[in-house]
């Protein structure tokens, strides 16, 4: 057994000790699991939620994209500053209405909101749906990982295995104190290693930054540059607003925010979280570093740049390090997208279906949960073959979908209806899936449009259509439910 497997098997070890340990003295019901009873203070809410940046896409993707895309991966820096100046405005608001009524999922929010417990079957749907493609980024970066810091002794498909079976563990039992507690190892590991990666390697093979670009440029121009098609300015900007938006209505993020202590944690940690994204930068100066000295990776092969790089440069110990950071990459938010999944569908669905079903079988059934949603993104890990920054675009462009209808609700006088709200989703869900399973364009759909309309992120394009379809079906329905309302008052 080589040092760098060793490595890898202590803090395997240590995570899932640390996810254990964490459920001592607790009594785990639902509102413990899920949303750790609304006790955690700036630092875990500021590591579940600011550490959500750095998960396997911050290891392999961002690093493969600057190998693969070059300037076009420069919008992985700007879109997590920008949600996180929304975070300051949302958070508090959505903390507050989900502390008053006792909220512990994303889709009790919706069902709250608009007094409809179908729309938060509907939105609990959207939310797996969406996750699976997140959860399988997290499990192909996890097999990738492993597979290259073992130098092949552990397969990729052995390494999701026993990950799969080490996340599984600690969220049955501990929930989210587990995902807590190794997400404090995680940020710490990760911010040590990315750091030095992003620094040294630059340094070493090219004397530093400038150096590097300049071989960059005169070996590829244009490369670190926008194209003027494709991945243009519309696009760059699309894009960065998509995922900006789309960033805190993932339901396991949104679910973190229930944690808190009381709104100023999210006013305090939006102060510093963009600087934290920075560090991102230094990700993407990996992939910079290994475009020269490890050429001729394709498409999904870009994602092993980073790796590639590494096993050349370093010792197995120093391979290992950075192999058990990506590790915990993977675990920390496997984890809350597992029990963010489980949650939903017990809470919001089956309870739904099934309104005689006490509190507590709700959350026994959450946890047996875990399972099943594990196998399924096992399954689909094994069977897609999409880059890790692909698959999470295509997560980003169907949770986006959900920001409208929310957004609307925290109105003081809130015009849209739950016929708008399930309209208007319904149709950006169905945009998207369309796109997605015809592997289409907009430039293909529409040739006849300008190229920077044509470049357009197509989830933008479904927020559109989106909100467009909302706003007219609130129209429409709204004098509806004021007459009901009216009526209901009358008879009270």
């Amino acid at each position: 057994m080589n040092t760098s497997l060793i490595i890898l098997a202590l803090f395997l070890i240590l995570s899932l000790y640390l996810g254990v340990r964490a459920k001592r003295g607790k009594d785990m019901d639902l509102e413990q699991w899920s949303v750790g009873g609304r006790g955690f203070g700036t630092m875990f809410v500021f590591l579940l939620m600011a550490g959500e940046i750095y998960t396997t896409f911050t290891f392999l993707g961002g690093s493969g994209w600057a190998y693969g895309k070059g300037g076009p991966s420069l919008y992985i820096l700007a879109y997590g500053a920008l949600a996180y100046v929304i975070s300051y405005f949302l958070l508090p608001a959505i903390w507050k209405y989900a502390n008053e009524n006792k909220l512990v999922s994303q889709s009790d929010f919706f069902v709250s909101k608009y007094k409809s417990p179908y729309l938060g079957v509907f939105v609990s749907l959207v939310g797996i749906v969406a996750m699976i493609p997140y959860l399988v980024l997290q499990l192909k970066g996890l097999g990738i990982i492993v597979s290259e810091a073992s130098y092949g002794k552990i397969s990729p498909v052995a390494a999701v295995w026993i990950g799969v079976i080490t996340v599984t563990v600690y969220v049955m039992i501990s929930g989210i104190h587990g995902s807590a507690w190794t997400a404090v190892l995680k940020d710490f590991m990760i911010l040590a290693i990315v750091l030095f990666l992003g620094i040294y390697l630059p340094i070493h093979h090219y004397g530093g930054f400038q150096p590097m670009f300049e071989s960059i440029e005169a070996a590829k121009p244009g490369f670190l540059a926008l194209p003027s098609e494709g991945m243009s300015v519309s696009w760059f900007i699309s894009t960065v607003l998509l995922t900006a938006l789309g960033f805190y209505m993932w339901p396991h993020t949104f679910a973190s925010s229930f944690t808190a202590k009381n709104a100023k944690v999210f006013r305090k940690n939006a102060v510093f979280m963009p600087l934290y994204s920075l560090v991102l930068l230094f990700v993407m100066f990996v992939g910079f570093a290994a475009i020269l000295k490890v050429p001729g990776l394709k498409g999904p092969d870009g994602d092993l740049s980073l790796f590639k790089l590494a096993v050349q440069t370093f010792d197995p110990w120093v391979i290992g390090l950075i192999g058990a950071a990506g590790l915990l990459t993977a675990l920390v938010p496997g984890s809350l997208l597992l029990m963010a999944a489980s949650t939903l569908f017990a809470k919001n669905v089956y309870k739904v279906v099934s309104p005689s079903a006490t509190d507590r079988q709700v959350a026994k059934l959450a946890k047996y949960l875990v399972p099943v949603m594990a196998l399924i993104a096992v399954f689909f890990t094994f069977k897609g073959g999409d880059t890790i920054v692909t698959l999470l675009l295509m997560g980003y462009s169907l949770v986006t979908q959900l920001f409208p209808a929310l957004l609307f609700s925290l109105a003081k006088k809130p015009f849209v209806t739950k016929q708008g709200a399930f309209a208007g989703i319904s149709c950006g869900v169905a945009v998207v899936a369309y796109v997605s399973i015809k592997g289409t364009t907009l430039a293909i759909l529409l040739p006849m449009l300008p190229q920077a309309f044509k470049d357009l992120n197509i989830g933008i394009v479904a927020l559109l259509v989106n909100i467009i379809v909302l706003l007219i079906v609130s129209a429409l329905t709204r004098p509806l439910a004021v007459s009901k309302k009216a009526g209901n008052e009358q008879t009270a």
